[in-house]
């Protein structure tokens, strides 16, 4: 049995856990190191998300969070998907996010191909759909293959930036697709 959601305690550890997986990201997270690096104990996180999974579920809830308020903090501003477009693509290229973003594409590339109850299941397909709703907001009118290639660009321009770091190519690159919506 684990302690209730909304506990103080577990939401601490859910906090320092957090903060340890944007730094190590998800590939080395096992329950000792995790605990010892926390000050806490397996047992505890254990019987506070009652298993290792629950607390995978736990963290990703506590990603995609931070994944809403990107989204909610893009919403305002010009309704036209180019300067959406240019908006979400500074938030992305700004180095301050590159841990959340590199936890997020190891979580999103987990996802895909899970088993239904894996704790990773459908957290790439929620994304996408998040995503798609924002830029559906800036659109005059509904073009889901205009949204889904406008989506790609971004998550492949992602990808290289995540892989490469090289900024001023992939602004180019973002801002010529952007110039041709």
């Amino acid at each position: 049995m684990s302690e209730p959601e909304g506990s103080a305690r577990r939401q601490e550890l859910l906090e320092a856990a957090y903060a340890w997986v944007l730094e190590h990201g998800w590939a080395g997270m096992s329950l000792r190191p995790l605990a010892e690096a926390i000050g806490s104990s397996p047992r505890v996180l254990l019987f506070l998300f009652s298993s290792k999974d629950g607390l995978i579920a736990a963290l990703l809830a506590r990603s995609r969070a931070d994944q809403l308020a990107v989204l909610d903090g893009l919403r305002d501003g010009p309704a036209d998907l180019a300067a959406v477009g240019a908006r979400v693509w500074a938030w992305l290229a700004a180095p301050g996010h590159r841990a959340l973003l590199r936890l997020w594409l190891e979580a999103y590339t987990r996802s895909v191909g899970a088993a239904p109850d894996a704790p990773w299941a459908g957290f790439a397909a929620r994304t996408v759909a998040d995503w798609d709703a924002l830029l559906a907001a800036h659109q005059d009118v509904d073009d889901a293959a205009e949204r889904a290639l406008l989506l790609a660009v971004l998550r492949g321009a992602l990808l290289d930036l995540l892989a490469t770091g090289d900024t001023a190519r992939l602004d180019a690159a973002v801002a010529a697709h952007l110039a041709t919506l």
